[in-house]
This record gives C-alpha cells, structure tokens and sequence, in this order.
C-alpha cells in the first residue's frame, strides 16, 4: 500500500472520528507519543498519534486498528518503517486490560515479531519472500524496540490470563523470543 493510501485512510478516520484528532494524549500508555519526530519517518501518514489515540476509544478503536494495521505494514511480509515509533505505544497499549482492541493489539505485536526476526541471508527462500536485512533496516529497529520494552511486554505476557484468550503456545514463544536482543546475519 502507498503512501498516499495510507494518507486517504488516516484522513477518512479522522473525518469519522474528530473526536480522536481533538482528544489530549494523555494516556499513559501513549506518554511520549506527542513527543514522537513521526514528520520524519519516511513514509509516514500524518495522524499516527490521533489513530493510537483512536485504540482507547470503545467506538473509533476497531477502525483505528484496521486503519493503523495498513499504515504499520508496507506488506504480508514488511512492516513499514513506523512500527519501530509505534512499538513502545502498541505494548503498552495492549497492557491496557479494558481496551476493546487489545486482542488485535496482541496479534499486531505477534506480527510484527514475527517479521522483525533476523533473515538469514543463506536461505533463499527466507531472502526472497522478506528480502535482505541489509534492505530492511526496520526489522533491526523493531528487534531494538522489543528488547528496549521487554519489561512492559514480559509483564503483559506474565498476566495470569494471556490478552483476550487469544494467545496460543506458538504466539506467546514467538513474542518472548522478541524481549532478548538479537543480531542480524552478518
């Protein structure tokens, strides 16, 4: 998806949601997210705070997920070069335990460590459906990101009940593999 989708999306949300763009960023789990320099993340749509925003909201967050979900994956397999700002923002709100998205949130954060992990450059096919690290200088950042918040996603994984129910055996491996740093092939 191009940029210029992403941008229609974002403000069509906002059309339908003023309430979201008007709203104070002062959740705690989106301290900093004002702060975030989101203008110079290529590619980035303006209104990534007013969608993350839009998450906490009981009407607006499944919107602002489906819409927010486009603009953190470039595709199936890329995320896009905002889902390292987003990162901190998403994990802890999928913290939050009332937010109607949280499942949703969990699945993004499953996703996006899932397609964070390293390539190794020996497998082609790894090579040709994710292409070279070296290419997706992203994926690092996100690697980064997980391991700098690995407290908040560990104590989200430590719950008593997983978010929603809904994270199985191989979802909630995958994000602790997540929370330890890790190098790219060479």
């Amino acid at each position: 998806m191009d940029v210029a989708v992403k941008e229609a999306a974002v403000a069509r949300f906002l059309h339908a949601h003023p309430e979201v763009a008007q709203a104070a960023c002062d959740h705690p789990a989106l301290l900093g997210c004002a702060d975030a320099d989101w203008s110079r993340i290529p590619g980035c749509p303006e209104g990534v705070p007013a969608l993350l925003r839009g998450l906490l909201d009981e009407a607006a967050g499944p919107e602002a997920m489906l819409v927010l979900e486009n603009v953190l994956m470039n595709s199936v397999f890329h995320v896009s070069a905002v889902m390292p700002t987003a990162l901190p923002f998403l994990i802890r709100l999928a913290a939050v335990p009332d937010i109607a998205v949280r499942p949703d949130l969990v699945g993004l954060l499953v996703i996006a460590a899932e397609l964070s992990s390293p390539v190794d450059a020996d497998d082609e096919r790894q090579v040709l459906m994710f292409g070279k690290d070296s290419d997706h200088p992203e994926r690092a950042w996100c690697r980064d990101a997980f391991a700098a918040h690995a407290p908040a996603l560990r104590a989200l994984l430590d719950e008593g009940t997983p978010p929603g129910g809904l994270i199985g055996a191989d979802d909630r491996d995958c994000l602790l593999r997540a929370l330890e740093p890790q190098r790219g092939p060479s």
